[in-house]
């Protein structure tokens, strides 16, 4: 291993992504200096590189407004908050307009009224002029660089993160002012297009200093993907008819609200779909939005809008679900002092409740937030003293500190985690008495990581702690889930299957040896009815 780099900046960005990029890009015009470091590659990295994503875009008409605030709020159980959608409303709308003007986006324009159509981006060129964008202004980017643990000081502040470089193979300390962590959500290494950094590394990290998470019951998204593929474009399937394996209409099935009725199907029998419902000026906007969806069909010679082909459903966790690092107020501050959190690795309930898809409301999430975690971060780094890097420790356990050392195999601990999160009838058709099993068997395994993963060298590292923030992640989720005997948003009981208006609030859930949950109020939301 080459010798360790060490660095200090105002402001380190944890991830670089689109909430990591606004975080970087906000926090270098607010004056102070930034460092981002990536997982991968900033630019093509993550689940919004490879998609055409659409964009909760909303022009400031009231009555838009209005509608755009009313479309989610019943499915994802009357949890969202006015204030914080009419800010990611304003702020996205300013912030798209800056992507098409300092960014440089070649968003296209109506031909009718001439006006750019800022309504959506294609991935692959939104995050390119991201990373460029961000470099002109003088961020400093370190691709293929995981963080693998917070930095703190004596009172628990934090004030940077270690990791290590994988091409250059040196370890790394970056000393901060202030951190965001923007890493993306998890979607317990499913297989899903662009989630495989997608891991809850900065889920664990953050507990580890001691921040608390919102909203953990709803990290079962499920998206549907032609089988065999990784590409879950579960809009597209709004205009799918879905079959059973002797070719009858499967009935009920859909993308928004069939899904579990696919997810039951596929339990005992092969599913199939047809895109038979969208007619020739649809078809033509499907290809030109997402053009790699018709790739995987093209390649095995299959017209998706007259044949039939099989589908599967990909665990997509709290990538598409709605729980994440609480946030305490309008800058995305954590309840951690020095630690911000934004994009997939925030909660979303503030916008969304209990329920989102793929893109929009996602996409405004994470360059809203990343604009205030930016901003407050670069705020907050100017009244701290200088540290020395001595002075710290390093916040990391499982897989990274273990109380003994064995030969405990992280391949092996990664797929007991998995065996428990990613199958439907675990995850997404849950009963107290299932999520109970799976609590035991998720806080046996985390005994076992705390005790004995041994984290050795290099990659070997990212493995362990990909394998216990996994299984972190799971227990946070499933005992949020166990804490909510209702079915609100995605959280869904068989055991429990109405909605509960005593049950109107949110769940927070922490801690690391001894998983704790507990109610919060929900602030300037609608009540529903009881």
């Amino acid at each position: 291993m080459n010798e360790p780099l060490d660095l200090a900046t105002d402001v380190l960005v944890i991830g670089g992504g689109p909430a990591g990029t606004w975080a970087a890009l906000n926090a270098r015009k607010s004056g102070a200096d930034v460092i981002l470091v990536d997982k991968g590659y900033c630019g093509t990295s993550g689940a919004t590189a490879p998609s055409g994503t659409g964009v909760w875009y909303v022009a400031p008409d009231p009555e838009q407004r209005t509608k755009a605030k009313a479309s989610r709020e019943a499915l994802g159980g009357y949890l969202a908050d006015h204030a914080w959608m009419d800010r990611v409303l304003d702020r996205t709308y300013e912030n798209m307009h800056l992507l098409g003007d300092e960014g440089r986006y070649p968003f296209p324009v109506d031909p009718d009224t001439g006006h750019q159509i800022r309504t959506g981006v294609q991935g692959p060129e939104y995050m390119r002029r991201m990373r460029a964008w961000v470099q002109r202004l003088g961020v400093r980017i370190l691709d293929h660089s995981p963080a693998l643990e917070l930095l703190v000081d004596r009172d628990g502040v934090v004030r940077g993160a270690a990791g290590y470089q994988r091409q250059a193979d040196r370890d790394y300390r970056i000393t901060a002012g202030a951190v965001v962590i923007a890493s993306g959500g998890c979607a317990f290494l499913s297989g899903a297009l662009g989630t495989n950094v997608d891991t809850g590394d900065g889920a664990l990290m953050a507990a580890e200093a001691g921040a608390s998470f919102s909203g953990m019951e709803f990290a079962n998204a499920y998206g549907i993907a032609a089988a065999g593929s990784t590409i879950t474009k579960t809009a597209y399937y709004g205009y799918a008819t879905f079959f059973h394996a002797d070719g009858s209409v499967l009935e009920g099935a859909g993308s928004s609200t069939g899904r579990s009725i696919i997810a039951k199907t596929l339990q005992n029998e092969p599913v199939s779909a047809q895109l038979d419902r969208a007619d020739a000026e649809v078809q033509r906007q499907m290809r030109l939005g997402q053009p790699n969806f018709f790739l995987q069909f093209d390649r095995r010679g299959i017209n998706p809008f007259t044949d039939k082909f099989e589908v599967t459903m990909l665990a997509e966790g709290t990538v598409r679900g709605t729980g994440g690092i609480d946030v305490v107020d309008d800058t995305c501050a954590t309840s951690v002092p020095g630690l911000y959190a934004a994009g997939d690795a925030a909660t979303r309930e503030r916008i969304c409740g209990g329920f989102t898809g793929g893109g929009s409301h996602n996409a405004a999430w994470a360059m809203s937030s990343g604009s205030w975690a930016g901003r407050g971060a670069a705020q907050y780094s100017r009244h701290v003293t200088e540290v020395r890097a001595r002075d710290l420790r390093g916040a990391g356990r499982a897989g990274l500190r273990p109380a003994q050392r064995t030969e405990l195999d992280a391949t092996a601990v990664l797929a007991a985690a998995r065996a428990e999160l990613i199958p439907y009838e675990k995850n997404l058709f849950r009963n107290g008495v299932g999520l109970q099993k799976s609590i035991d068997e998720l806080e046996s395994l985390w005994t076992v990581i705390s005790f004995g993963l041994a984290p050795g060298a290099g990659t070997e590292r990212i493995r362990a702690r990909q394998a216990a923030a996994i299984t972190a992640v799971g227990r946070w989720a499933y005992h949020s889930a166990l804490a909510r005997t209702e079915t609100r948003g995605m959280s869904k009981r068989a055991d429990h299957p109405d909605l509960d208006p005593a049950q109107h609030h949110h769940i927070l859930t922490g801690g690391l040896d001894e998983v704790w949950t507990r109610a919060a109020p929900v602030h300037n939301s609608v009540l529903v009815a009881s």
